[in-house]
């Protein structure tokens, strides 16, 4: 009897471990499915303040290098202030940059994005994005996001407002599968 109970419980952990990939390995591959549109969802953030003409940005919409695509909306703050905050919002629809992992978001809950301009045109951008989105293809389920990111600015062709390249930092958690990968790249 004491061998059966052995051999089921043997049986039922190898049938656990299904692929053989660790939680946290499974959070650290959602993140990296979505990595490139953290980027990309900062720079509709610019795209939309450049462009705004009131507290309200247009949507700005970009594709996945793959399919789908990320929408960033919200509102930024208007005036001759050299300090100005962005509070917007991301969608993901069918959005994948790998064929890979695909991710969408929830209509009403879309991460946040929210950033502060400090010192423009040349001064420092902090933000954050937090939220929850979700995913299918090699692996399925939610990843919750929540980053943390700073950049130099500096002045772009007119009035508008860039980053200086390689001065974008991204930090904080992907949690996805009970694991939690930690985010740490510069770009």
């Amino acid at each position: 009897m004491r061998h059966y109970v052995c051999l089921g419980l043997l049986v039922g952990s190898l049938w656990g471990c299904g692929d053989g990939v660790s939680s946290d390995e499974q959070a650290r591959r959602a993140y990296l499915g979505l990595d490139g549109s953290i980027d990309k969802a900062i720079q509709l953030g610019f795209d939309g303040f450049n462009a705004a003409s009131s507290a309200n940005i247009s949507p700005q919409t970009t594709n996945g290098t793959t399919s789908g695509t990320l929408t960033v909306t919200g509102q930024v703050d208007q005036g001759s202030s050299a300090n100005k905050g962005m509070r917007l919002y991301t969608a993901f629809v069918g959005y994948s940059d790998d064929a890979k992992l695909v991710y969408a978001t929830n209509a009403s809950a879309l991460p946040a994005l929210n950033m502060q301009l400090k010192g423009i045109p040349t001064g420092t951008m902090t933000g954050t994005l937090v939220g929850t989105v979700g995913m299918t293809g090699d692996l399925t389920g939610d990843v919750t996001l929540n980053l943390s990111f700073t950049s130099t600015l500096q002045a772009g062709t007119g009035t508008a407002v860039t980053r200086k390249p390689g001065t974008t930092v991204i930090t904080g958690t992907a949690i996805s599968a009970g694991g939690t990968y930690q985010v740490n790249v510069t770009r």
